[in-house]
């Protein structure tokens, strides 16, 4: 079947997408990633040094754990669900309101939790809102974005996940310095972020006879992509695996890395200060990647040469936990996972097995985010206690992040 013999919704797309349409989507995941990572980074480490702090790690590393669990079912089951969504406002807009609404309630509970159940519930809550709403925001690339203009995009989406980042540090301690209030207004955001996207650009339905079975053994069954059937797909998968967890394990516990280990004076800052390092470094790296690919073609190489960068930001590290080192690793490990994120989204799009199922194998690419939320504060646990400190725990992120590289090698389908 050709994609003149498909429905808009399915075929793929030829018309490049205009600034308009990109930057609600960059708006709207600006609005996510600072939903995920401000607490991530600073407000969950520091309700979990009040509720507990002589297991703040612990508590921390359980928390999220268990929250990433949760996100690992979220994104494909939504993704899926949209896939067979007939609606008058479309396919992903539904369930990307709804994703980012539940979110921001599971931010309030958090905001109100006054021990480390509740703590964990509203996280919980948070993660299966908010990565619903990361499956139909990533889902809008394939659907929309022709594969000539992907990296592009795809460097915008990762300097959108950066900003987050850094703007979710600045708004939960500079400019709302409570931890009830910071929950609350990055819930605001979130939930703004999505009504932009959702009221100003168009979501294509899907025709009636195209909907894909709701039988449940199918449905279920559909979950399973097979790496014999699928193998360039499988392969990307690992090394989207592999980068995301080297990341997490590097990036998880910043902040108690410059309490503990560097002894910096005022870590709150710091982290704000490295954050805006790494920020101004993975603009530049996903740009001109972006615009590099695009233009020849290529996608692997710029993969290769990210991985050595991200690695050798690990591993200044693993040798000198000082200020200085901090601030040498911060652009290195921002420029390296800039120009990665622009040509990741380009590869994992062009090897989706199939275009009626691209939100629900989407969230199966997804899971290479999460899952390393999973594994990274258990493995980090066990590390910083028994196997070496931060020394071990970085040559760990940086022997994670070079194995992604060989990974990608198997990748067939794309240059």
């Amino acid at each position: 079947m050709t994609d003149t013999d498909l429905p808009a919704a399915l075929a793929e797309p030829v018309t490049r997408v205009r600034g308009g349409w990109t930057s609600l989507l960059f708006v709207a995941n600006i609005g996510l990633w600072l939903g995920i990572y401000a607490p991530i980074q600073v407000l969950l480490p520091e309700q979990a040094e009040l509720l507990d702090s002589a297991n703040k790690e612990l508590v921390f590393g359980v928390v999220t754990g268990v929250g990433a669990v949760v996100s690992l079912f979220a994104n494909p089951l939504v993704g899926l669900a949209s896939d067979r969504t007939r609606s008058r406002f479309g396919r992903r807009h539904p369930w990307t309101l709804l994703g980012a609404v539940v979110g921001a309630l599971g931010l309030v509970v958090l905001a109100l939790a006054g021990d480390v159940v509740a703590m964990t519930i509203g996280w919980c809550v948070v993660q299966a809102g908010l990565n619903g709403m990361l499956a139909t925001l990533t889902s809008a690339v394939p659907d929309r974005v022709p594969v000539e203009q992907r990296a592009q995009i795809g460097g915008l989406v990762g300097i959108s996940q950066m900003l987050g980042t850094v703007l979710g540090a600045v708004v939960v301690t500079v400019l709302v310095t409570s931890l009830p209030g910071g929950y609350l207004a990055c819930a605001v955001v979130v939930v703004l972020g999505a009504l932009a996207f959702v009221l100003r650009t168009p979501d294509l339905s899907l025709p009636r006879g195209w909907r894909p079975s709701n039988r449940w053994r199918e449905v279920l069954a559909e979950l399973w992509v097979s790496p014999r059937a699928h193998p360039d797909f499988a392969w990307a998968w690992g090394c989207h695996f592999l980068i995301n967890l080297g990341n997490a394990l590097g990036t998880f516990y910043l902040l108690f890395f410059l309490k503990d280990a560097v002894h910096y004076p005022d870590p709150d800052t710091g982290l704000l200060i490295m954050m805006g390092l790494y920020g101004a470094a993975l603009i530049v790296g996903g740009l001109t990647v972006g615009w590099l690919s695009d233009r020849s073609g290529r996608r692997k190489p710029y993969v290769w040469l990210a991985v050595l960068v991200m690695a050798a930001a690990a591993f200044v590290l693993t040798g000198w936990q000082t200020w200085p080192a901090a601030l040498v690793a911060s652009p290195l490990l921002g420029v390296g996972f800039g120009a990665y994120w622009a040509v990741a989204l380009a590869i994992l799009t062009q090897v989706l097995p199939a275009a009626q199922d691209r939100a629900k194998d989407l969230g199966v690419v997804n899971i290479a985010n999460l899952l390393p939320q999973v594994i990274a504060p258990l493995a980090a646990t066990v590390i910083l206690a028994n196997l070496g400190g931060y020394p071990a725990l970085f040559a760990a992120a940086g022997i994670a992040t070079l194995a992604a590289g060989a990974l990608i090698t198997g990748v067939r389908s794309v240059r």
